[in-house]
């Protein structure tokens, strides 16, 4: 068990061949699924939230991208680039007006952007649905993914020189499958 082989174009032990690589991979698996990881919503979903944040109360658009941030837990924080021209966009269409204070804008609803508002409740607080379809769905996939590379990892410190070669192609075909399913599209 303990013979040399060749693996990725490096001679390794069939008991160390590189477990320390195993275990950065499943931290770097696992930090790509932290429930702080952004996630992207569509540009809807930004001027829903802005709408719906400024119905509670006037705010300039600092305010509001850390508003949304907080409400959603981390898991969403719209980027200046996207809240100021969404802000634009509905001062022009007349749902939002802008007073200027010290320098800065706040935003409040127009008579017109509260009647939007209460005439769409469904499009209310889109990071409460994207948190709620999100994240059980990526902790899920995280959770399997791990359970793979600790699979993947026990094979390598503890297979035959075949075993490991079989274990390679089970995942590379694996990757295949999950990328077709990405591909179906």
């Amino acid at each position: 068990m303990n013979e040399p082989f060749t693996h990725g174009g490096s001679s390794r032990r069939g008991g160390d061949w590189g477990g320390s690589n195993i275990w950065e991979a499943m931290e770097q698996l696992r930090s790509s699924f932290s429930p702080k990881q952004p996630f992207r919503m569509n540009r809807g979903d930004v001027r829903a939230g802005i709408l719906t944040l400024l119905a509670e109360a006037p705010m300039h658009g600092y305010q509001i991208i850390q508003e949304i941030e907080e409400r959603s837990g981390g898991s969403w924080k719209p980027s200046p680039g996207s809240v100021y021209p969404t802000l634009q966009l509905l001062t022009d269409e007349g749902l939002i007006s802008a007073e200027s204070s010290s320098g800065r804008k706040t935003y409040s609803l127009t008579v017109a952007g509260r009647e939007q508002v209460e005439s769409d409740p469904e499009s209310n607080a889109p990071w409460e649905s994207a948190s709620r379809r999100e994240a059980p769905r990526a902790a899920n996939l995280a959770k399997a993914g791990i359970e793979l590379a600790q699979a993947a990892s026990q094979v390598g410190r503890s297979g035959s020189k075949e075993q490991i070669a079989e274990a390679v192609t089970v995942l590379e075909e694996t990757k295949r499958k999950l990328y077709s399913i990405l591909a179906q599209d």
